[in-house]
């Protein structure tokens, strides 16, 4: 059985009345984490954008906390883990600011966590491609942010160099 797309779910939607889109969502939520997690985010927190992104950067915070630093492996392991937790909130808010500030704390984390870069390549690669994604989100914004954010990203990439 091959699900409908998009379009078909929009318009059949509108055809519902208000119980019956309560149900669906409520029955939506109970099946995966994800989608109770994004509609909590749209529920409760996307008004408050600024709030939201300081819950998700005190949890990546308390992840870096957490990391086992005598073994380059488990370091790994633990870093994944953060960035996985920024690109899930990243999908949740949709928004080219929260991105850059969430993915920003990320390579500030590992630089604050004093994880050598030089002994992992992988890890290396990976802050690397994390602030080529910075820059590129930086990109689509208006000309003042762009100067604040990249001023920032200089910092961070100057420490890893």
């Amino acid at each position: 059985m091959t699900p409908a797309s998009v379009a078909d779910i929009k318009s059949a939607l509108k055809n519902q009345d208000q119980k019956a889109l309560t149900e669906l969502v409520l029955r939506l939520a109970r099946y995966k984490k994800e989608n109770k997690e994004l509609l909590s985010y749209l529920i409760f927190h996307s008004d408050d954008l600024r709030a939201y992104l300081a819950e998700v950067k005190e949890e990546m915070d308390e992840g870096f906390a957490a990391m086992n630093k005598g073994s380059i492996y488990l370091a790994k392991k633990t870093v994944r883990k953060v960035l996985r937790l920024a690109n899930k909130h990243i999908r949740y808010t949709a928004a080219k600011e929260a991105e850059i500030e969430l993915l920003l704390h990320f390579c500030q984390g590992m630089r604050k966590a004093k994880i050598d870069l030089f002994r992992s390549t992988a890890l290396q690669n990976l802050f690397n491609s994390q602030l080529k994604k910075i820059r590129s989100a930086i990109s689509s914004l208006h000309e003042d942010l762009q100067y604040e954010y990249e001023r920032e990203v200089e910092l961070i990439s100057g420490l890893a160099d």
